[in-house]
């Protein structure tokens, strides 16, 4: 999510005026709206309630000057948001209700609030008393941008637009009935068609790109999901480029293809950063002859929260605490995702348990969702449950021939470990971080996908291709490549997400679609709630339904590597 706030000040002489605009933007706020993690149900460093003490004292220097935008991904992540999408949907929405006594400007879409499905983000944009952007969001029936595309603000006699855009890579995410009618034109395509617009027809002084998408990266199916790199280079009359979307910290300059400076930044995100961009420009005659931009990242943590914005909004924070206090269930024993990496775990086989109960399908696909989550021995809450599952996707039913299910599997674990040749080589795919210099893996952790319902084993000393054998299904029968089966994903993957399915198992992207015979309505954290809800006690089971081998050169290696990870030996 991204907040753009910009004091204006000046004085003239002989027709001579100086402006200074300040802009502030946040992204990725995903629900951080209070100081208060409701998940682990502990203080949180960031918030809007930080980010709102931090404005107030901007319009303190800037007066009436001050601009405010959000970028995207605020309808996602805390409980904050999901109570409101989709438990309490008769209340007016608290995120627009904050965001209006913020007085933000101007708003964007993020991937993330598209996933809430239109009743919900319709609902939100509605209620908010600004703008809510997407100029590359296309409406098929009007072939118009299904909302405004961009904002015209004046200040001191500065006209300054902002231009708001989301990543175009979300069919490849997000179910079509969540965004049915609407198609997402490429980001850049979409600029060059705008900025012309903003120079020519509104005669902006100042154009800042609000896009909901990253620096840079690979294409997926031929689409940029993180262009912004490419459009500050490629497309001239972009001031600055406010990121979001992949949750980097970045604060650059690049010169575009007429040796003009733009401005790139990004502050990350769940309201721990804004990005500080300052814009001076000189007029005459109230015609800018120069200008020039400068940017700076803001650590929040020195900021005390606002407690007019605590009080103001305290209703709304015990409704929530109330919501993920509520008891589900409880636990025989604590899971979490370390032991996901190394082999079979209750963790991730707790969920491969419920995609199997719900769709009834003959093989469930899974992988752990964070890096590390937990759910603690003794009662379950609703706040575990977004411990346990992190995204609202869907499930989904799919065919998949045996064969189709091997080459899956291949690249899923292709991206999760190396080729053991020794037991002195590392079992699993990972760099140290240059910004920490910690251990991270080189590819998502959210793409390692594992299997339930075959028995299986990964040769870790063979290549790519050659790692998996499946070598039945789990209640005994016999394991077919020639054979049609029923495959439960979630949402994201179904729709081609890490290409594990178009990639890995070689279907066609425009072809799978036809491949799901069957949706859930609801998402998977709404039905682990319904399902937990019916047991007493929760007793993990870890399946064992596949593992590495050989066993002992698995094992030494994958031991090295717990220690590189998380800093002790496995217990």
């Amino acid at each position: 999510m991204s907040v753009l706030l910009i004091g204006v000040w000046a004085y003239a002489t002989d027709g001579m005026k100086k402006v200074s605009i300040s802009i502030i933007e946040t992204s990725d706020v995903h629900g951080n709206f209070f100081p208060y993690d409701f998940i682990e149900r502990k203080s949180n460093s960031g918030s809007l309630a930080r980010i709102s003490s931090f404005v107030n004292d901007k319009r303190q220097t800037y007066g009436d000057n001050c601009i405010l935008v959000d970028n995207g991904d605020i309808l996602q992540g805390q409980p904050t948001a999901y109570y409101y999408n989709f438990i309490d949907t008769v209340s007016k929405h608290l995120c627009a209700e904050i965001m209006n006594y913020m007085k933000y400007d101007a708003g964007n879409m993020g991937n993330h609030d598209i996933e809430t499905g239109k009743k919900v983000y319709d609902k939100w944009a509605k209620q908010c008393s600004f703008p809510i952007l997407g100029a590359n969001i296309i409406d098929k029936t009007t072939n118009k941008s299904y909302l405004p595309p961009y904002k015209i603000l004046e200040r001191d006699g500065v006209k300054i637009a902002i231009l708001g855009m989301v990543t175009p890579a979300i069919p490849l995410w997000v179910p079509e009935k969540l965004w049915e009618g609407l198609e997402f034109e490429d980001i850049e395509t979409s600029a060059r068609k705008w900025i012309e617009i903003l120079k020519k027809k509104e005669k902006a002084d100042v154009i800042i790109g609000l896009f909901h998408a990253g620096k840079t990266g690979k294409k997926l199916n031929g689409i940029s999901e993180n262009p912004c790199l490419d459009v500050a280079k490629n497309v001239p009359g972009f001031d600055a480029i406010l990121m979001g979307h992949d949750h980097q910290l970045e604060n650059i300059k690049v010169k575009n293809v007429n040796g003009e400076d733009v401005l790139l930044i990004n502050p990350a995100a769940d309201g721990n950063y804004v990005s500080e961009v300052t814009v001076n420009l000189t007029l005459k005659n109230d015609k800018v002859i120069s200008k020039s931009t400068e940017g700076k990242l803001v650590d929040l943590k020195k900021y005390e929260v606002d407690k007019d914005f605590i009080e103001n909004f305290n209703s709304g924070y015990e409704n929530i605490k109330k919501f993920v206090g509520k008891k589900i269930t409880s636990i025989s024993k604590s899971i979490d995702t370390k032991d996901a990496y190394f082999g079979p775990s209750e963790f991730i086989d707790l969920i491969q348990d419920l995609q199997l109960e719900i769709s009834k399908a003959d093989i469930s696909f899974t992988a752990p969702l964070s890096f590390y989550s937990n759910i603690s021995k003794g009662d379950i809450y609703v706040s575990d449950m977004f411990n346990l599952y992190k995204y609202e996707n869907m499930l989904y039913v799919m065919k998949l021939s045996g064969s189709e299910i091997k080459n899956y599997l291949e690249m899923s674990y292709n991206n999760w470990i190396r080729t053991v040749r020794s037991e002195n080589d590392n079992l699993l795919q990972l760099q140290k971080s240059t910004s920490t210099g910690k251990y991270i893996f080189i590819n998502p952790s959210f793409n390692f996908d594992s299997a339930a319902g075959i028995n299986y084993t990964v040769n870790v000393t063979k290549p790519f291709g050659q790692r998996v054998r499946i070598l039945s299904m789990t209640n005994g029968s016999q394991f077919d490549e020639k054979k049609i089966y029923k495959v439960a994903v979630n949402s994201y993957r179904g729709n081609g997400g890490g290409d594990l399915l178009t990639a890995g198992a070689g279907i066609p992207k425009e072809e799978l679609p036809s491949r799901i015979i069957y949706a859930t309505d609801k998402d998977l954290r709404y039905y682990l709630m319904e399902y937990l809800g019916n047991a007493e006690e929760l007793v993990p089971v870890k399946k064992n339904n596949w593992k590495f081998i050989p066993e002992d050169i698995a094992h030494k290696a994958a031991s090295k590597d717990y220690i590189l990870l998380f800093g002790n030996k496995k217990k």
